[in-house]
């Protein structure tokens, strides 16, 4: 069986740190920037999420694989994540419906993961040390080789990643006929946003990346979403002219995660990389407007600066990350925008957060 021919495999920092495992099938060297999810399901909305392109996954759950893959599971047509690190990987799986193993649909994505790594350890490290660029490796006898290649990746500090995930072609997704009309900016958008958005009775049109406010503009939406998305948002500068055109013009106008932090460009408040990031499912946030908590789905390496929004005169802070403080939600005072950092689709809560998409088609009616 596959288990048994498994190759020594090894994760490499940028900072010349090793940890050993063993590599699950695939072998070959993978490069992305290292970070951990604390969720205790939903890996493979995780591995497809577009917002994880360019990371190096580190899953801090000790079991990935127990229920198998599942096609309505996905966030994205492929796997996004550059590559998987784990402590025990499942052959076998255990779920009635599951379609196939994960071993089976990382092969068919030509993922490269190793396993039997202390995880503990290395999640330990980065939280220490922050996320940093590593490598992922089979080739355990060429370190300097694997160093040298290291050093040449990008930071993602500056990097921009949405043209990498964003569509190539406009699409429409949702009833024709719905009510009501809205025109997503793809700079990375989960599946599980348009499924909200369409089941509340609108019908959306996916743009590209690079789209102008006038294309958006030309399918008379009646209102607009800035999706989630990987990367650094300050290169995004066309997206944060169409966020400032449709600010300007006081359109309904809605922002996740990176694009959440579009708005907050647009507007003049800086964005800056954390330490390790937020990731996972069991993020408390608290609604300053309701008092109310929340537990919610995170997954971002970049804030936006807690300061120079409490400077602004025309954004409220709404909501915040009651582990650190960080800013988790804003509003415009004088305009029909708002955003947040965390992810309502996902709702492991399982409902605490999917308000928000009720009160942006309440703003598509004003």
């Amino acid at each position: 069986m596959k288990y048994q021919k498994r190759k020594k495999a090894l994760i490499l920092l940028s900072d010349g740190t090793i940890f050993h495992g063993k590599s699950i099938g695939k072998e070959g060297t993978a490069f992305g920037e290292v970070c951990f999810n604390t969720g205790t399901t939903g890996y493979q909305e995780i591995f497809t999420d577009p917002s994880y392109f360019g990371q190096l996954m580190v899953a801090t759950n000790a079991h990935i694989g127990n229920y198998g893959a599942h096609q309505d599971e996905v966030e994205s047509d492929t796997i996004k994540i550059s590559g998987l690190i784990c402590k025990n990987f499942s052959f076998n799986y255990s779920r009635e419906d599951a379609i196939e193993s994960l071993d089976s649909f990382f092969e068919k994505n030509n993922l490269l993961a190793i396993s039997d790594v202390d995880t503990r350890a290395l999640v330990s490290y980065i939280r220490d040390h922050g996320a940093m660029n590593a490598v992922i490796s089979t080739d355990v006898d060429n370190i300097q080789d694997l160093k040298e290649q290291l050093s040449k990746v990008p930071n993602m500090n500056g990097l921009e990643l949405a043209s990498r995930v964003s569509t190539k072609e406009p699409y429409y997704y949702g009833d024709e006929n719905a009510t009501y009309k809205v025109a997503a900016l793809d700079i990375g958008i989960k599946t599980n946003i348009l499924r909200n958005l369409a089941k509340r009775d609108t019908y959306i049109k996916v743009f590209p990346y690079n789209s102008k406010f006038e294309d958006l503009e030309a399918f008379k939406p009646d209102g607009y979403f800035l999706s989630n998305g990987p990367g650094d948002p300050e290169p995004l500068v066309e997206a944060q002219a169409v966020a400032k055109e449709i600010i300007d013009r006081n359109l309904p106008l809605f922002g996740i995660c990176l694009g959440h932090q579009v708005i907050a460009l647009a507007n003049g408040i800086s964005t800056y990389k954390m330490h390790n990031g937020h990731r996972g499912i069991n993020h408390p946030v608290k609604n300053l407007l309701t008092g109310k908590g929340e537990i919610t789905s995170q997954n971002h390496g970049f804030a936006i600066s807690r300061e120079d929004a409490e400077q602004h005169p025309d954004i409220e802070i709404t909501h915040v990350h009651l582990n650190d403080n960080t800013v988790a939600g804003i509003k415009m005072k004088s305009k029909n925008c708002f955003s947040v950092q965390y992810h309502p689709e996902a709702s492991p809560g399982p409902h605490d957060s999917s308000y928000l998409f009720d009160e942006f088609i309440e703003n598509l009616k004003k």
